[in-house]
């Protein structure tokens, strides 16, 4: 492999801000320094630009089936649109079905993958159900297939909701494979009920979506996992979080010494539910789970994000096009299939509001974007920073660039853009994936083949994160 050389880049890690050259020989890191010139067969020049570890998306939903329809973005376009955008790495949920072995939903998402991946990625694990046979797979799953994040839903009820039994088992057979439980923290009952009296007034529009699941329950449902967390001993993971309450919760319980962790997404940092009141069904496009919410949990999110309450930033990628899947919710907004684009603009948006308007430093940028998550699921040092012997996964990013975000220049495969005419302030330039360009110059000229598959270590290895005590960022 072609042995190259970044020069004249501000190289940026969660840690340090400095000026050196990279080298990058067979795939990784080589050398970081200066007069490194020597048998280099090519030479990038970064002047004037930023040099990120790529980015790490925790969150995301490819090909993903969801009321009656399927997400529009597979592998294939969702890992490109990702590239673009920064990222080098991501990790895919992969759902199962009850009475399944949870071996053949892992399979079904390897063929969704496999040859099809611009850049790496991973799998978390949906749990559903706890017996037996649940049980006597899970050490595998963790030791041979590296899935070392395992996923339960408090909503969704009929669905994909497990009762609180369902996740307190989970908490006690992840402590001891050395995995993480993550939850979609919503009071699933309650909001059925709501939603049942709502349609039953005749309320159907996109606005009742998240009228009908209001940010106490998210709150709620936090608070009982966390303290579930505490019971049991484990690691947890509070994926998606919009509000003020379960800010508060997850704090709480981290000064408390409960090992719970949380992320956020870029739509919640700078949309708001007025968005589900646009006319002519427009709302529907900003249907997720959990919703939009009144604007002063913004305020509250980046502070979170600025103090180390909260400490990820996942896309929550979940594409579905306005003409043809939205509308299948057109009379009855409980079926409009939850989600949106998000999977391209994650990097650049959270830079732009971020860094840019002063929220974030440009360290806490890098921690939160790529990182934290690799910490956090058995990535580091092989990923999410810059160092000796790390995969050469290699953002160059011009902070002084301007774009408007829009479905006209979106590389995403879905028929509309939530920030829409938005602005943003820096983007990626080129993106390197193990030592190799998957985007040069803002142009894809990576391989759809390219992508590798992540096994990932558990967390009573030598990757394990510092403590919660010890580990947040300086205000």
């Amino acid at each position: 492999m072609a042995k190259r050389l970044i020069k004249n880049g501000i190289i940026v890690t969660a840690a340090d801000t400095y000026k050196a050259d990279v080298l990058i020989e067979d795939g990784v890191i080589a050398q970081i320094g200066f007069g490194l010139e020597e048998n280099v067969s090519e030479i990038i020049d970064a002047e004037g630009k930023y040099v990120f570890p790529g980015g790490i998306d925790p969150h995301t939903h490819l090909e993903m089936p969801f009321g009656g329809t399927v997400t529009a973005d597979d592998f294939a376009t969702g890992t490109m649109a990702a590239a673009f955008g920064g990222t080098t790495t991501i990790i895919d949920f992969c759902l199962t079905t009850k009475g399944k072995p949870l071996s053949e939903s892992i399979a079904a998402w390897h063929k969704k993958a496999d040859g099809k991946a611009a850049i790496d990625y991973g799998f978390h694990l949906m749990i559903g159900e706890i017996n037996g046979e649940v049980l006597a797979e899970l050490p595998s799953i963790v030791a041979e297939e590296g899935i070392t994040s395992l996923k339960v839903f408090m909503a969704y009820k009929h669905v994909f909701q497990a009762d609180d039994g369902t996740l307190f088992r989970t908490m006690l057979a992840a402590k001891e494979l050395g995995a993480m439980v993550m939850v979609h923290a919503e009071n699933g009952d309650v909001i059925e009920f709501l939603i049942q009296k709502a349609l039953e007034a005749g309320q159907t529009e996109p606005i009742y979506h998240a009228l009908t699941r209001p940010s106490i329950l998210e709150g709620e449902a936090t608070g009982r996992a966390a303290k579930l967390a505490a019971l049991a001993g484990a690691r947890l993971y509070v994926v998606h979080v919009t509000c003020a309450e379960a800010v508060q919760q997850i704090a709480e319980a981290r000064l408390q010494g409960v090992d719970i962790w949380g992320e956020t997404c870029p739509q919640y940092l700078v949309l708001d539910k007025s968005s589900l009141e646009k006319p002519d069904f427009e709302g529907a496009k900003y249907v997720w789970s959990p919703p939009l919410r009144e604007p002063f949990h913004q305020d509250v999110l980046w502070h979170a994000l600025s103090s180390g309450q909260l400490q990820t930033l996942g896309s929550d990628h979940c594409s579905f096009n306005f003409e043809g899947q939205k509308d299948l919710g057109l009379d009855d907004f409980s079926k409009i299939p939850n989600g949106g684009p998000t999977i391209e603009d994650r990097f650049s948006l959270f830079y732009s509001e971020g860094v840019h308007k002063g929220r974030i430093t440009l360290n806490q940028f890098a921690d939160i974007v790529s990182t934290r998550s690799a910490k956090l699921f058995g990535l580091f040092p092989q990923k999410g920073t810059i160092a000796v012997g790390s995969d050469a996964d290699i953002v160059i990013f011009d902070p002084l660039a301007q774009r408007t975000l829009s479905v006209k220049n979106q590389h995403m495969n879905v028929d509309y853009n939530p920030f829409e005419g938005m602005t943003v302030t820096g983007q990626p330039v080129s993106v390197m994936s193990r030592g190799e360009f998957v985007i040069r110059d803002r142009q894809f000229v990576g391989s759809l083949a390219a992508g590798r598959y992540l096994k990932r270590a558990p967390f009573h290895s030598a990757n394990e994160p510092l403590s919660t005590a010890a580990d947040a960022p300086a205000t």
